[in-house]
């Protein structure tokens, strides 16, 4: 899976989100997030299934939404994220939220889909250390990913400990904050000495945090700038100062209280 991938939450379906992700995989992009909820997985298909690059080189997520979780209806939704993306297997499938009672039955599925060999990984999204635990304990295929909200205001570091010792890869979406952070001094000191935007500077962060970072945007210029982040290292001293910046701050949904 690539260390740095799109986002395409809120990207329309059709004409802007294929132009998109043709404008993204030329830039070098290799990894796709998309979701059921979306609405857009047809046009990414398309962009992909039209794309100079090789489909084996492209890393596809999406997600079940919440109202289609439980085991049978969870496999429905597979099959008809499949049909409109048009492609033969998924990379990554991904339970978008924590649903109580319904995301045991829905990983139950998603293991059964892995076995078929339609897809070619399973995770989650959004679910907190217990959600985590429920899984480890009653299920012999664990999440190889847990796609969270995640950035310098919420740090998220024991969630991340926790992953890290069960060898489950961490995915930030929102990684800069929807640009909620641009006005911290610390944030804009490292951008002015690094010559980097302070978007830079915290992908730059999640990089070297072992964070997958998937941002969002439809500004080619901006596509290019998020992806330009590897000719440059934060210090110690540097990442210590991102890190001060945490103060558990949520901007989207808390996975242990949310009603959609």
């Amino acid at each position: 899976m690539p260390s740095f991938g799109l986002g395409v939450y809120k990207v329309e379906d059709g004409k802007e989100v294929e132009e998109t992700v043709v404008k993204a995989l030329k830039l070098g992009y290799r990894l796709i997030d998309t979701a059921a909820f979306y609405d857009n997985e047809e046009g990414v298909g398309h962009a992909i299934r039209n794309s100079d690059v090789p489909r084996e080189e492209i890393f596809v997520t999406t997600k079940v939404w919440n109202s289609d979780q439980g085991y049978k209806a969870t496999h429905d939704a597979f099959n008809k994220s499949l049909e409109k993306l048009g492609l033969d297997y998924i990379d990554l499938y991904l339970i978008h939220w924590p649903v109580k009672g319904k995301y045991l039955e829905t990983w139950r599925a998603l293991e059964e889909i892995y076995r078929d060999g339609r897809v070619k990984a399973i995770g989650v999204s959004n679910f907190q250390v217990h959600h985590l635990q429920d899984i480890l304990d009653q299920f012999k295929e664990k999440p190889v990913v847990n796609q969270i909200e995640l950035h310098p205001a919420l740090s998220q570091e024991e969630l991340r400990e926790f992953c890290s010792g069960h060898d489950i890869k961490v995915e930030a979406w929102s990684p800069i904050a929807r640009g909620r952070l641009v006005d911290e001094p610390i944030l804009n000191e490292l951008a002015e000495s690094k010559g980097k935007s302070p978007a830079q500077i915290i992908l730059r962060w999640h990089f070297q945090n072992g964070v997958i970072a998937i941002p969002k945007s439809v500004n080619p210029a901006r596509l290019k700038e998020n992806a330009d982040i590897f000719d440059f290292e934060l210090s110690k001293a540097e990442m210590d100062a991102m890190n001060s910046l945490n103060r558990n701050e949520r901007f989207g949904a808390d996975p242990d209280h949310f009603d959609f």
